[in-house]
């Protein structure tokens, strides 16, 4: 029986399987060429008119915590009203719309300058202005020259014109004319629930505003050492290309002075950005998709408010009381003091107050920038530093004894200290301030014999680079290194040909300091000659999530030596002895103050003329404590005194409430 042959069905399915691709190949050239050939122009010109742009909101800031964690600085959460400017946007339009928005918003006028007034002006009387140019005229210049003339034309009569409401609407403008094409500008930060409400019910009419959700910086301590902190807003114009090459946004807001700049980088968020699509007239087409961003890291600060706050009020008590009373017209000039508190081994500022008197408000206004940006003449607190030139170039010993009494040069001049002290050393001459040792340091280094009337070799010149070259290795005329973005190194007088005036140099009456220079001077002595680089910020921490925890630490500043002074330790301890006698000695300047201390201070006080025909001095005072342990040095300028001792009343306090503090186991070290 012969077997049947078993049929294969794989033919059929491989039929049946290129059948099927057949189809789906011919649906798929079908769809492509309908899409190519019919629809192609369609999309195409679609795609002609779309277009993807990418804006950025900036993100919230770090904040600021004082050295015990405690808030300086926060984010308050506010809403903004903000400005998006489409890419056909005109100065029309914008005029149009700020006068809408000016009847929704009030808008601070303060902020407004004369040339927004002119350009202002000029916009709502075009044709009255430009008929201010003529014909002439106009041949002559171009479109730039002849705006720059209409400018010109514009009187101070025309910009009276402007109403308070113009004036209103003029600041919204102007807000509205800094933002960029597609570009989120605010135009109020901080708006009521008011003007929330009253926009949300016109946005329709508004077009290119809305309102979104902001953060604004906060001060939990007020007032109370914000001039530090410094200020956060829209980027100058004379920094733009630094910052656009740094990759910030023409619209961010940044730090602008003091530690709000100097730590931009760090206190900086990550922005959230925010994608729109629009066709070529600029006009978004759907809904924008946002990607959130991240707060920046925080500082922790050297800084203990609680006791910058004492010293503020410290400062403004004295103020207070030196000018009342039977003081009040001596001191008709006194109107600010200054204090630096600084741990002489770390160079971490515990405070840094000041207080200026404002006129217009009869009221005492914090000033602690003074400290870093104004400079004084400081009178005999630079001896210390006199003493330690002289041992240094050998014109002195510690041994060396001259006698004080009035110095005569045969040509009228009688210069004498305040009392006759007879053969005085280094450590008396420092204990009591004698002026006539100091000068026969600045008359040896200048080659001149006073007991011969004449110059051995002179070297007036030499003196002067010789005490000021001293005087720069503890800080002294030069930058100290604060973490600031700039400050003053005081006023250098040059050098001059003068005996008398290098004299007068070698105790304090020639250059200026900042009062910040004085504590880096005090500090370096106290510490047996290192020069701390002083800084505000003690640590940088990431964000946490839990308002109150403190992030993980990024950074912890280390102490910083500049430089060691060069000079021998115990030419550095003898005028260290010469300061603990100004405190405690017999004959010690400030001793009736500071003798009873437990916390056993030594220091140096100073008067530094500054009118000598109605008697009006700067008085200053240099300090730390303990004296064989140094935890804190001070420097108190008070300018313009002619009656009482504010600088005493204030370090002494100052000091007082520092060991208080420590007592008491508040945080302050």
């Amino acid at each position: 029986m012969q077997k049947k042959k078993k049929k294969s069905h794989v033919p059929f399915r491989l039929n049946a399987l290129f059948l099927s691709v057949f189809l789906l190949f011919s649906i798929l050239i079908f769809r492509l060429g309908y899409v190519q050939i019919v629809k192609g122009a369609e999309y195409k010109q679609t795609s002609d008119q779309t277009d993807n742009v990418t804006t950025k909101l900036d993100a919230p800031r770090g904040k600021i915590y004082d050295r015990d964690h405690r808030v300086v600085v926060n984010n308050k959460p506010v809403y903004s009203i903000t400005y998006t400017r489409m890419q056909n946007s005109t100065a029309e339009d914008r005029l149009k719309l700020a006068e809408k928005l000016s009847h929704f918003i009030h808008k601070d006028t303060s902020e407004v300058t004369e040339r927004d007034k002119k350009d202002f002006f000029i916009l709502l009387h075009k044709k009255e202005v430009e008929k201010r140019i003529t014909a002439k005229e106009k041949k002559k210049l171009n479109d730039d020259q002849i705006y720059q003339l209409e400018l010109d034309r514009v009187t101070k009569k025309d910009l009276d014109q402007l109403t308070d409401h113009q004036l209103e609407v003029l600041a919204i403008k102007r807000e509205l004319d800094g933002g960029y094409s597609m570009s989120p500008q605010r135009v109020k930060v901080g708006v009521t629930e008011k003007e929330i409400a009253r926009i949300s019910e016109h946005l329709k009419e508004l077009p290119g505003i809305d309102i979104k959700p902001d953060a604004q910086r906060d001060y939990p301590f007020g007032n109370s050492f914000k001039g530090i902190l410094g200020q956060v807003k829209q980027i100058p114009k004379s920094k733009m290309d630094y910052y656009l090459a740094r990759g910030n946004d023409r619209n961010d807001l940044v730090g602008t002075s003091f530690l709000e700049e100097q730590y931009e980088s760090v206190l900086r968020g990550k922005k959230s950005k925010i994608e729109y699509m629009t066709d070529k007239a600029g006009n978004p087409i759907g809904d924008p998709i946002e990607k959130k961003g991240e707060r920046g890291d925080d500082l922790v600060l050297t800084v203990d408010m609680d006791f910058q706050k004492k010293v503020e009020n410290i400062i403004e008590s004295e103020l207070k009381e030196s000018k009342s009373g039977s003081f009040a017209y001596a001191n008709r000039d006194l109107k600010e003091a200054y204090v630096t508190v600084m741990n002489p081994n770390t160079g971490e500022i515990l405070a840094m107050a000041g207080k200026q008197y404002d006129p217009k408000t009869g009221r005492y206004k914090n000033d602690p920038y003074g400290n870093v940006y104004d400079s004084f003449a400081a009178g005999s607190v630079v001896k210390g530093a006199t003493v330690l030139a002289g041992l240094q170039s050998g014109v002195i010993t510690p041994n060396t004894h001259f006698y004080d009494a009035p110095l005569n040069f045969g040509d009228g001049r009688v210069m004498k200290s305040v009392e006759n002290m007879g053969s005085i050393g280094p450590l008396t001459a420092l204990e009591r301030s004698s002026n006539v040792y100091m000068w026969n340091i600045a008359m040896r280094l200048a080659g001149y014999d006073y007991s011969k009337k004449r110059f051995i070799h002179e070297n007036v010149e030499g003196a002067f680079r010789t005490l000021r070259n001293t005087y720069a290795q503890f800080g002294l005329g030069v930058p100290t290194g604060i973490d600031l973005p700039s400050e003053a190194t005081g006023y250098h007088t040059g050098i001059s040909d003068d005996l008398a005036q290098a004299m007068f140099f070698a105790i304090g009456q020639f250059d200026t300091y900042t009062p910040l220079q004085l504590a880096q001077y005090v500090s370096t002595i106290a510490n047996d000659g290192y020069r701390m680089q002083p800084h505000l910020v003690k640590e940088i921490r990431e964000p946490s999530e839990d308002p109150n925890k403190l992030g993980k630490l990024v950074t912890r500043i280390e102490p910083n030596v500049l430089n060691r002074i060069d000079m021998k330790k115990s030419d550095i301890e003898l005028v260290q002895k010469g300061f603990r006698l100004v405190m405690s000695g017999a004959h010690g300047t400030a001793a009736p103050r500071f003798s009873h201390k437990s916390y056993m201070p030594a220091g140096k006080s100073g008067t530094a003329q500054v009118d000598i025909k109605t008697g009006m001095d700067n008085r200053t005072l240099i300090a730390y404590a303990p004296y064989k342990h140094p935890e804190v040095a001070i420097s108190v300028v008070v300018p313009n005194v002619r009656a009482d001792t504010p600088n005493y009343e204030i370090g002494e306090k100052v000091l007082d409430t520092y060991f208080e503090m420590k007592d008491k186991g508040e945080p302050t070290k």
